[in-house]
């Protein structure tokens, strides 16, 4: 992870002041760095030690910033991972240029690779991902949103990067087509399990662990697992409540949801959901050569559903 950062630091390189500025702001913020990480340790486990490991590790990490930085101009956010977004410091205009920027620095760090198949990959998950995200603005204030809806926003959203991080590490590695689909369907796997946590700390998180406003799913009228899970769950008046909060993006009705999720076990639901991914995901990783790190991987699955934020 380190030379993966010296690569990153490299590549935020530019003439123009501001976009190194924001580069760097969203970026030295930290983060968990899971989707390089993922890619790294894929490659280990599949025997692969080139330098280009540490380009499309850095190049992932910037597809997904690129992302966070229009994610916080959509959802109109002002906190992540403990400081103030982007948007809040420097502005909606910059934060979405400069998103472009990365997801375009990404491109041309991908074509250093001379793999077509890479390229092919990476190219057709950031699609994925910029449709997944118009699919999330499409069911904004939807208290209709079924289960199978959401788990194609996520897959789409969130998932899918990680699919292809793993998917990616496989193919530098020269898998056969057997053992990379295992890899990525433990991205997706693991992608789907991270996300519904996420959603799940929404409401039962702590803000001074997690860095971001707790209710900002509820604020963007997002029908996050929780609460689809109390709306089938819940007596007529519970549905209604969250309907209303869901439609309108009361954060005012917060402590109302709050209760009501937890009242009819719908917490539980959704952390039951991601324990069945969570568990995909260690069967997948299972088919790698026993290795440290597919050990590690599968290390990384099982801890999943303790994170706090």
């Amino acid at each position: 992870m380190a030379a993966v950062d010296r690569v990153i630091a490299q590549r935020l390189e530019s003439g123009v002041p501001l976009v190194g500025n924001v580069s760097r702001y969203i970026i030295a913020a930290g983060g968990k760095r899971l989707r390089p990480s993922l890619l790294l340790l894929t490659c280990g486990a599949l025997g692969y030690q080139g330098e280009q490991r540490f380009n499309l590790a850095a190049v992932v990490e910037f597809i997904h910033t690129a992302t966070l930085l229009h994610d916080d101009v959509v959802d109109a956010s002002t906190l992540r991972r403990g400081n103030a977004t982007a948007n809040e410091t420097f502005g909606n205009p910059a934060s979405v240029l400069v998103g472009d920027f990365l997801y375009s620095r990404a491109f041309q760090m991908m074509v250093q690779a001379q793999d077509m198949r890479i390229m092919a990959v990476l190219a057709d998950a950031t699609n994925v991902i910029a449709e997944g995200e118009v699919l999330q603005l499409m069911n904004m204030h939807n208290a209709g949103l079924d289960e199978a809806g959401y788990l194609q926003v996520i897959r789409s959203k969130t998932a899918k990067l990680f699919e292809a991080s793993a998917r990616v590490g496989a193919i530098l590695a020269n898998a056969n087509p057997e053992m990379e689909e295992a890899c990525a369907n433990y991205g997706q796997a693991l992608g789907t399990a991270f996300q519904v946590i996420d959603d799940v700390l929404d409401y039962a998180g702590d803000v001074s662990v997690m860095g971001k406003n707790l209710g900002d799913d509820l604020r963007e009228g997002k029908a996050t697992l929780p609460l689809i899970a109390a709306m089938q769950r819940g007596s007529d008046g519970q549905r209604e409540t969250i309907r209303l909060a869901i439609e309108r993006g009361d954060v005012g009705m917060l402590g109302q949801v709050v209760r009501i999720v937890h009242e009819t076990g719908a917490l539980q639901v959704a952390q039951h959901a991601a324990a069945a991914e969570a568990r995909r995901a260690v069967c997948e990783a299972s088919l790698l050569p026993a290795t440290p790190h597919a050990r590690c991987l599968i290390q990384l699955a099982a801890q999943l559903l303790e994170r706090q934020h």
